[in-house]
Order: structure tokens, then C-alpha cells, then sequence
């Protein structure tokens, strides 16, 4: 792989986001839709209830960490279906770029968008809820980086679902992460799944993350050690998936570029 090639799509999907206006509201609209929702709920039950005001953090916590395995998968989707819609995948794949660049630029451009979600909607969160998610510490850096790559997990699943069957089933970009959302356990436990849904959480990687991040809230001390198992699944996830859209590549390569726009 070159790094010239990747910079230079890297550029392309930047300043195609610059001109997009639907896609640029798309990366502050639904964070902060949610942060009002969710962060107006938690403040009804902490004032009615006489819950303690960690319950907030708690609730936005799991709404701000979301952010990562969303973006990662939802920007390799539906980069792959803007290309798809363009006719422009096999413009790209005429140039000398290769398909594991075109890949890494995808992963790249879904980072850098989280990022700027998380920080805007962590703004947010602080001016309307006094609540700041940065007091969680340097735990931050590892949770981001195990979500974001549960997220690339799906994003890659699902380009290769696409890339095999074409765009009829485009629904899934938007869809896919929020079947495996309630084994995560974002607004919630997973204690308080039934046990057959708990089972799926133990096997989800990104729940482990979600439940680390509310005993911190509560004051536990969470070792970092305990995301070595999570970590180990999502790395066999990841390397699954990447198999499996290089097997998609090759399949459409044999049918034609043509033949999936």
C-alpha cells in the first residue's frame, strides 16, 4: 500500500463531505437529537425518583461512547453506496489504488468523522447537562479504540453483503449495528437482558465497554485488563470480516465492477 494513494482518497471523501450538506448535518444532528432526549430522561428520573445525578453520566456516557462503533460502521457503508449510486467504484479501481487502500481510507474517514461527532456532542452534552465525560480519564482511549473497531466489524460485513448482492439491500448501512444494540447494553445493563440475551452479550465485545464505563461512573475501578478478552473477539470478528469482503471483491471482480452499480 502507498500512502500517496490513501491521502489522495482520504482527500477526495473530505472534500466531497465539505460539499455534501446532508451529510455534514448527519454527523451533529442525530448526536444531538439523542443527547436531548435521552439527557432530558435522565433528568425527569434523577429529580423524580431521587436518583443520584451519576446517573446522568451514566446515560450520556453510553449515548457519547455509541458515537464510535455507529460512525465506524455507517461511514464504510455508506461511502461504498455514495461510489455505488456515483458509478464511481470503478472509476476508482481504474486508477493504480488498490483495493486494501481503498479499504484503510474507508476506516480512516469513519475515524476521523467520530472524532469530530464525539468531540462535538461531548460540547453539547456539557453546555446543556453540566455534564463532562472527560473526567472518566484516560479509560476513554481504550474504550474508543475497542468500539470503533466493533464498529469497522459490521461496516466491513456489510460491504460485503452489498458488494455481493448490490444495492437492493442498501438498508442494511443504516440498520445493521442496531440488531446486535441491545446486547450492548448502551442505555443499560446486560444484567437485565434474559439470559439467553446475555449470552450474546458475553460474545458482543463492545458490552464490556459500555459496562466498564458505568462502574467507573459508579467509582469502581475498572482494570484495563479487563477489555483483554473483548479485545481478542473483536480482532477475530475484524479478521473474519476482512476475509469476507476480500472474498466479496473477488467475486464481483469475476462478474464485472459493472454488474453491482
Amino acid at each position: 500500500m502507498k500512502i500517496s494513494h490513501i491521502w489522495g482518497l482520504f482527500l477526495r471523501y473530505y472534500f466531497t463531505l465539505l460539499t455534501s450538506y446532508d451529510r455534514l448535518t448527519d454527523m451533529f444532528f442525530w448526536p444531538v437529537i439523542d443527547l436531548i432526549m435521552w439527557g432530558l430522561t435522565s433528568r425527569y428520573l434523577v429529580s423524580g425518583a431521587g436518583l443520584d445525578n451519576k446517573y446522568i453520566l451514566a446515560l450520556l456516557g453510553g449515548i457519547l461512547l455509541w458515537i464510535f462503533p455507529w460512525r465506524g460502521q455507517y461511514e464504510i457503508a455508506v461511502n461504498l453506496l455514495e461510489d455505488l449510486w456515483n458509478r464511481n467504484l470503478i472509476n476508482i479501481f481504474a486508477t493504480p489504488v488498490k483495493f486494501s487502500e481503498w479499504l484503510v481510507t474507508l476506516l480512516l474517514i469513519g475515524v476521523f468523522k467520530a472524532l469530530i461527532s464525539f468531540g462535538f456532542a461531548t460540547l453539547v452534552a456539557y453546555i446543556l447537562y453540566a455534564t463532562n465525560i472527560y473526567t472518566l480519564g484516560i479509560n476513554l482511549i481504550p474504550w474508543a479504540g475497542l468500539l470503533i473497531l466493533f464498529g469497522w466489524v459490521f461496516g466491513l460485513l456489510v460491504c460485503s453483503i452489498i458488494l455481493r448482492y448490490g444495492t437492493k439491500i442498501q438498508t442494511l448501512a443504516w440498520t445493521s449495528i442496531y440488531i446486535i444494540s441491545p446486547f450492548i447494553g448502551v442505555y443499560y445493563p446486560v444484567t437485565q437482558l434474559p439470559q439467553w440475551g446475555q449470552v450474546i452479550a458475553k460474545y458482543t465485545p463492545a458490552s464490556y465497554v459500555f459496562d466498564a464505563m458505568r462502574h467507573t461512573v459508579a467509582g469502581d475501578v475498572v482494570p484495563v485488563t479487563e477489555l483483554i478478552f473483548p479485545t481478542i473477539l473483536c480482532v477475530i470478528y475484524f479478521t473474519f470480516a476482512l476475509i469476507n469482503i476480500q472474498k466479496s471483491y473477488k467475486h464481483i471482480l469475476k462478474r464485472g465492477l459493472i454488474s453491482v452499480q
